[in-house]
């Protein structure tokens, strides 16, 4: 049964005259496009079936991935391709059957926010290659901003000042394809954005546009691009069609690469509060029909993409607040609780309640929620790994690889979310008894999709509970999603009757009686080469429980070691990072949004990190390293914790095709998923 807590969540409401079912929506994603995404525009099928996997689960409001009215890849204007809506207007009928209703949003684009890559600095600053390149990427046209400014990601690739006539030809655009959006049966359609500093917010917000004619300078000529986009939508379209407006209430940035964390004092360089009440009456008496909110820009991206340090509900008070500004409905958005989302409507403080990346962990969650099985509900963990591991550290723009820049809204704890043609449950005709060695993530994924597939699984674990060095991973006091993540999976062995032998270790292989065995043994720590090395706590040891005293050091500056850091910093101790690359969390993976939120944390609360910074002897009351200058440095400590790393832990005796997670190549969550995914449905 539900809880009669989240009744408000199930009641109809209407933006305009369009009436929704249910207060739960959909939030767009980059990925989940109709019309595709970074490719030649397309009825794109992968999409499709992800909004209607949502569409069937309760859900009443659905928005697609942002579809850029001029297509960065290829050049293309979105309403030039009829056939496309044709398609669209074809699946229309099947997706409203669900009750559903689907706002398509539209995006003038990133400007300096469009995350480059190492390539494309080398496209945009070879001239011949930049020449040739224009007809399948125009990196000139595409990072186009209000004026000139550098790129959030790269200083080798500037943003020179869009043109009149080109902004001109994208508000053409908007009215253009939402009629053709509305011609296909589409119920509204959402505007993107002046929100998360993308180029319709770039134009809003004063330290991003000096322009001196009438896009920029007053208040009225930096919001004109958004007013006329939707005054063209409804001159087109009609008045009672709806138009959402994807909005950030404030910017939280203090300037160029530089966000404000939740209780930092600072001077907003974008939009504050006071100017946000006056621009979403200003918006609304545009034409807008709803604000669709969080805050944030590429700046502060951490607010509109919140990590699991950011809190819950971080956005809420400040859409609340500016309800009181406007008539239209108000929803909010960004790691939102839906029980906390349940009591705002329910008090008439919130319209509804806006979620996007808990659906790629699970489209049925909502479903769930409802029928009261939320130990059924696969948690979104705010990792980033698989929807948006763009990365950037010091020296280096967006490291990410090709099939991620192309393949995003994919998710790290669950293989199959856009990638249904690579990982599916195929059932077996040929059942096998297979032993598993190691009752991690890892492991426990395989005999899940085992047991799905109708094989018969057996653990072999030799501590006494099931979780591997997740439960170390888990245990910071921040990361509740991750616990819960654990949680699922020991449920999920139960709910499958998936054989568990705890306490039990497998020294020999030879000695199981199993048809199949595959190994998820995990990795081993590194050690360094360092006198009084030996002195130091390992990172899982200290997670585990191991205790440590007032002042700490860390060595190692990746992810786990500022993780590590913020929590003995939260918890009142004295901590420094002793890192030997030249930035923290510089590793591939990491998502921006999270690792920027840990480098400006240490900054804000003055956490001292020591980069370039080569150990070279931990004492009993020191750690002692040396910089690239050769200078050596003492500091004073009462503990040491180490995190410089991992390396494979595999057993002998079972191939390397069968060799699943850390054991076989030390990665992170998603590569000990997906692999163990894809091993388990070989056998």
């Amino acid at each position: 049964m539900s809880d009669n807590r989240l009744d408000s969540l199930f009641t109809p409401w209407k933006i305009g005259s369009c009436e929704i079912k249910n207060r739960i929506v959909l939030t767009s994603m980059g990925g989940t496009d109709l019309f595709g995404w970074m490719e030649k525009n397309h009825f794109d099928k992968a999409g499709a079936r992800f909004i209607m996997e949502v569409a069937k689960n309760n859900v009443g409001l659905v928005l697609p991935g942002c579809q850029p009215v001029w297509n960065p890849m290829f050049g293309q204007w979105l309403h030039k391709n009829r056939k496309m809506y044709k398609d669209l207007a074809a699946w229309m009928p099947a997706f409203h059957s669900t009750g559903a209703k689907l706002f398509v949003q539209l995006t003038a684009g990133f400007g300096r926010s469009f995350p480059v890559s190492p390539m494309m600095e080398m496209l945009y600053n070879t001239p011949v290659i930049r020449t040739l390149s224009k007809p399948v990427m125009n990196l000139d046209k595409i990072t186009a901003a209000p004026s000139p400014r550098p790129n959030r990601w790269s200083d080798r690739l500037p943003s020179r000042e869009i043109t009149r006539k080109e902004i001109l030809d994208i508000v053409t655009s908007f009215a253009e394809s939402s009629y053709l959006l509305k011609e296909a049966g589409v119920d509204g359609v959402e505007v993107h954005a002046v929100h998360e500093g993308y180029l319709l917010d770039q134009f809003t917000l004063p330290y991003l546009n000096d322009r001196s004619d009438e896009y920029g300078g007053s208040f009225e000529n930096r919001y004109r691009f958004a007013v006329e986009i939707v005054k063209a939508i409804k001159a087109k379209c009609g008045d009672d069609f709806p138009v959402s407006l994807r909005y950030s209430v404030r910017s939280m940035t203090k300037g160029l690469r530089q966000g404000a964390l939740p209780g930092e004092d600072f001077k907003e360089a974008g939009r504050d509060m006071a100017e946000s009440e006056k621009a979403a009456k200003y918006l609304q008496d545009a034409g807008y029909d709803m604000l669709n909110c969080d805050n944030g820009t590429y700046d502060a991206w951490y607010w509109a993409h919140p990590p699991i340090y950011m809190p819950e509900n971080c956005n809420l008070a400040d859409v609340e607040h500016i309800k009181a500004f406007v008539d239209i409905p108000v929803v909010a958005a960004g790691r939102l609780d839906p029980y906390v989302a349940a009591d705002e409507i329910k008090a008439g403080r919130l319209d509804a309640a806006g979620f996007a990346r808990p659906f790629l962990a699970d489209q049925a969650w909502v479903t769930k929620l409802k029928e009261g099985r939320e130990d059924e509900i696969r948690p979104c963990i705010l990792c980033h790994n698989g929807c948006f591991n763009m990365c950037h550290y010091e020296g280096v723009p967006n490291e990410q690889d090709l099939f991620d820049s192309l393949n995003m809204a994919r998710c790290a704890v669950n293989a199959e979310t856009m990638q249904w043609k690579k990982h599916y449950i195929k059932r077996t005709d040929k059942p096998k008894s297979v032993a598993i060695i190691g009752g991690g993530i890892g492991g426990m994924e395989a005999a899940r999709v085992l047991a799905l597939r109708g094989h018969r699984p057996v653990i072999y674990e030799k501590s006494d509970r099931l979780g591997g060095t997740f439960i170390p991973a888990s245990a910071e006091s921040y990361k509740g999603k991750l616990r819960q993540l654990l949680a699922w999976y020991i449920h999920q062995m139960e709910v499958l009757k998936v054989t568990v032998k705890l306490n039990t270790e497998v020294k020999d292989v030879g000695s199981l009686k199993e048809d199949v065995v595959l190994a998820a043994t995990g990795a081993k720590a590194k050690k360094l080469p360092v006198k009084g090395f030996d002195r130091t706590i390992e990172a899982c040891d200290y997670l585990n429980g191991t205790q440590v005293k007032e002042r700490v050091v860390v060595i190692g500056g990746g992810l786990t070691g500022c993780e590590i850091a913020y929590e003995l910093a939260l918890q009142g101790h004295s901590v420094e990072i002793v890192e030997m690359k030249d930035d923290l969390v510089a590793q591939k993976g990491v998502c921006l949004a999270n690792s920027s939120y840990l480098r400006e944390w240490f900054a804000w609360k003055k956490v001292p990190v020591h980069l370039k910074a080569r150990v070279e002897e931990i004492g009993d009351d020191f750690v002692a390293f040396r910089t690239p200058d050769g200078k050596v440095t003492r500091i004073g400590c009462d503990s040491v914790i180490s995190s410089v790393g991992y390396e494979p832990s595999p057993i002998a005796g079972v191939p390397k095709a069968r060799l699943i997670g850390d054991c076989l190549g030390v990665g992170n969550l998603r590569s000990v998923i997906w692999r163990a995914y894809e091993v388990a449905m070989k056998v």
